[in-house]
């Protein structure tokens, strides 16, 4: 078992900041690779303060305030632009990012890229939801509507 702390949101599994232990072939060919753990050491307590402080400053502070933004991001589609071929199929993937930008574009307020996530791959024009992550106790599924850019 590794000792590893998570520097991202993963889910079932835990915050960032959080200190978990998991099997060493997970750790080893999931979480590290892609950046969202690092290797538990003595040293790696100030990591975690830092890490838990600044999930603090891009947190939701209230559920009341959470709940507000849910309930806007459920009220209206999210059209997402991007760049298609003839057949319509996208250049790439719709990310996190994208998302995230396209609901600040919408007026629907400042969401955090690292909260969104998606059931699937976006690879095509069409509709599609996903999850967001407001607060530990409030999150949101936002429809999104994928169009070509102009």
């Amino acid at each position: 078992m590794s000792k590893l702390i998570l520097t991202q949101e993963v889910t079932g599994l835990g915050a960032p900041g959080d200190v978990v232990e998991v099997k060493d072939g997970y750790a080893r060919n999931y979480l590290l690779p892609r950046g969202y753990a690092l290797t538990w050491t003595k040293g790696g307590e100030k990591d975690v303060e830092r890490i838990r402080q600044a999930r603090k400053a891009r947190e939701i502070a209230t559920v009341e305030e959470a709940q507000s933004i849910a309930e806007k991001l459920q009220a209206q589609t999210v059209q997402v632009g991007v760049k298609t071929g003839e057949s319509g199929r996208l250049f790439g993937t719709v990310g996190a990012a994208q998302i995230a930008e396209a609901v600040q574009a919408a007026g629907l307020g400042s969401i955090d890229r690292r909260t969104v996530e998606l059931p699937e791959r976006i690879k095509a024009v069409g509709h599609y939801t996903a999850t967001v992550k407001l607060h530990a106790e409030v999150s949101a599924t936002i429809d999104l509507q994928v169009v070509p850019a102009k």
